[in-house]
């Protein structure tokens, strides 16, 4: 039985002061012994190692929003594996579709960053997905497939991996998939995986939906066979939606 996981992606919002209030109030509704699912939050790189502090003592995971392939060196700006793992974070989210939209991270990009995550002793999850036009196509499937497969290149263990399929046209627009659509997706990436590493390592991939997950959908969702759990954006910036969706996969 896969566990369920929810991460609350927080992307640029907050400053460190009002993080750090977001989350003494998750940890305090979390706590610890959770049953049944994982939970992690990702905020700012500012923010991490006061965010660090406060949930320590939960279950919380803390998760980053992102980070370098490279572990030093010229690269104003940028925040290193290395360097994350250095102030506790557990996980690290890669190929979000806003970096791979704004910022140019190619799927060969997006590799690197995961074999070097993965090397340092992070936890991984994986960003895969469609923009609308891409649906409207009908080359979803082969777009996901080409994303997974790129992404895991040269990857050779994947159980600290989780993989977050977020179709574009759905973050941040009000719009979800239906849970069946959304766990159609879910199966093709797993027989993927299945494909690459064996039918044992897929069933025990856990697949996050990331596209707009609410209170009002995310029961519904969580039920599908393939759906493992969500990568929750704006809804993590509310302590009771969030907790209503933490509620509803544990």
């Amino acid at each position: 039985m896969r566990k369920k996981i929810v991460v609350g992606n927080w992307k640029m919002n907050n400053t460190v002061a009002e993080s750090v209030e977001l989350a003494t109030e998750i940890a305090e509704k979390v706590g610890s012994g959770i049953i049944g699912c994982e939970v992690g939050i990702a905020p700012t790189f500012l923010a991490l190692n006061e965010v660090g502090k406060v949930i320590e003592w939960s279950d919380i995971l803390l998760t980053a929003q992102d980070c370098h392939y490279e572990n030093d060196g010229a690269f104003t700006g940028e925040v290193s594996a290395s360097m994350l793992a250095a102030a506790g974070c557990d996980f690290v989210i890669l190929g979000h579709s806003e970096r791979r939209q704004y910022f140019g991270d190619t799927s060969a990009i997006v590799n690197r960053k995961v074999k070097k995550a993965l090397e340092e002793g992070l936890r991984v999850i994986l960003c895969v997905g469609e923009t609308l036009q891409e649906r409207e196509s009908g080359v979803t499937e082969s777009v996901i497939t080409g994303q997974v497969v790129e992404g895991l290149d040269g990857v050779s263990d994947i159980s600290n991996l989780v993989i977050a399929y977020e179709p574009v046209w759905a973050i941040g627009t009000g719009k979800t998939a239906t849970s069946a659509q959304a766990d159609e997706v879910h199966a093709s990436i797993r027989a993927t995986v299945a494909g690459i590493y064996g039918a044992k390592a897929a069933e025990h991939l856990r697949i996050q939906y990331g596209g707009s997950v609410k209170p009002s959908n995310a029961v519904e969702l969580f039920s599908m066979p393939n759906i493992d759990g969500g990568l929750i954006g704006g809804a993590s910036l509310n302590v009771d939606d969030f907790m209503a969706i933490v509620n509803a996969a544990c």
